[in-house]
């Protein structure tokens, strides 16, 4: 072999071996496990078979939220006065107050009313989070509202005629007056079936004493409400119609049992709830035969009743926590606690700003100490800034009213009516 092929031969020979090594250099050691060697044709590609979690903008509200601004989410206060006040601003400023509900005793006139309101969420615009503006305006004795405005005759009128579209329309009445001053919730319907004559609290203010009567016109209000983006909350949870007691001063006690209810008081509100009802007001009364505890503190008739059985998802609300059947009974902490503990979500203080604060501290300590829970607090707010967000609750300030249209429409349906 001549000096120049040997040299070739060696070259090749070396060649070989080098391509052989860099082949081999991905086999697997002795001792190394073959998962960890490296996949496909090169870097192992993301987890794109992990889907990313849906944006929820209900839950990024809530994300930087204190603890003092979720619990004052809980609560809607009244307060005395006609002006903005010291008051009012040391509740939207200190505790992050939820809302306010209004009565007569802080409405004059239209004009006054449009301004307090203005000033009241031009206060709470540095806080995160809107008010919920609320009054009870049903028309007939219950109405708050300016003497500007026609008295509407009384629901039972309504039911006695027992027309759809006039149910609607006063709805839609009640919506836009309501509307107009800058309040955005309304307690209103009444879905009480007015069966017991000596009842002192309900009487005309149900649509009748027959539970298709009340139904039929009571979900009709309470969609025209809607239609006007003004939240209805339908009263009062499981039905006050069959009373001999005014709760805002005693106790009243009914001797039913949940089939007996379902069969007759529940029968709007579960028609509320089929026409998807945003909120349900809880009235205080005891159910003996359900449970030992009256309907608003009691968890067998607002989670097991109202929302296992019944399939309630919206916000419950109770009435006003400073009536007597609870004060007489319970301290305000005690009540409200209990109310929240049971499955509620925002409770209405009607009366006395150091109730309200009294409240908002104890609901803040009772987080702390475990009895109510921060999750159970978030799930209570998200219902309630769902609830918020789902009619654009905002603080944004109304300029002027005018009551021509909105008046002349008033009195056509009061003309209805009579007719």
């Amino acid at each position: 072999m001549t000096k120049t092929r040997k040299i070739l031969v060696l070259l090749f020979s070396l060649i070989v071996l080098l391509v052989g090594c860099s082949k081999n250099n991905n086999l697997p050691k002795d001792n190394e496990h073959i998962d960890n060697l490296p996949k496909g044709n090169g870097a192992e590609k993301p987890n794109e078979d992990i889907p990313e979690e849906p944006f929820d903008p209900i839950e990024e509200k809530i994300k930087p939220l204190s603890l003092k601004e979720k619990v004052g989410q809980l609560v809607i206060a009244g307060f005395e006065g006609t002006d903005l006040n010291e008051d009012i601003m040391e509740l939207i400023e200190e505790y992050k107050i939820g809302g306010f509900i209004l009565f007569s005793r802080n409405i004059l006139d239209e004009v006054q009313t449009l301004e307090l309101l203005n000033d009241i969420k031009e206060i709470n615009s540095k806080n995160p989070i809107p008010l919920l503006l609320s009054i009870d305006e049903e028309g007939g004795k219950v109405s708050r509202l300016p003497k500007s405005y026609p008295r509407l005759p009384e629901a039972r009128e309504f039911g006695k005629k027992n027309d759809k579209e006039l149910s609607y329309e006063l709805g839609k009445v009640l919506g836009d007056r309501v509307k107009s001053l800058g309040f955005n919730m309304n307690f209103s319907p009444v879905l009480d079936i007015n069966s017991n004559p000596n009842n002192p609290v309900i009487g005309n203010r149900a649509f009748g004493s027959e539970k298709e009567s009340v139904a039929i016109n009571g979900i009709q209000v309470m969609l025209g409400i809607m239609d006007r983006d003004v939240i209805s909350v339908v009263k009062h949870f499981p039905g006050h119609g069959d009373t001999n007691l005014d709760s805002h001063i005693n106790l009243p006690i009914v001797n039913k049992t949940k089939n007996e209810l379902k069969s007759f008081e529940l029968v709007p509100f579960i028609k509320a709830i089929e026409n998807n009802v945003d909120a349900i007001m809880l009235a205080h009364i005891l159910y003996p035969e359900i449970d030992n505890y009256p309907a608003t503190m009691s968890s067998r008739i607002i989670n097991e009743l109202l929302r296992d059985e019944l399939g309630f998802t919206g916000v419950i609300i109770s009435d006003d926590m400073t009536m007597g059947a609870i004060m007489e009974n319970y301290t305000i902490e005690e009540g409200v606690l209990s109310f929240l503990k049971a499955g509620g979500d925002l409770a209405l203080i009607c009366h006395g700003k150091n109730n309200v604060i009294k409240v908002i501290e104890e609901i803040t300590k009772a987080v702390e100490r475990g009895e109510l829970t921060e999750e159970e607090v978030n799930n209570k707010v998200y219902r309630i800034l769902k609830l918020k967000d789902k009619y654009n609750i905002n603080d944004n300030p109304i300029d002027k009213i005018d009551l021509s249209e909105l008046n002349n429409r008033t009195i056509d349906l009061i003309d209805k009516i009579k007719k």
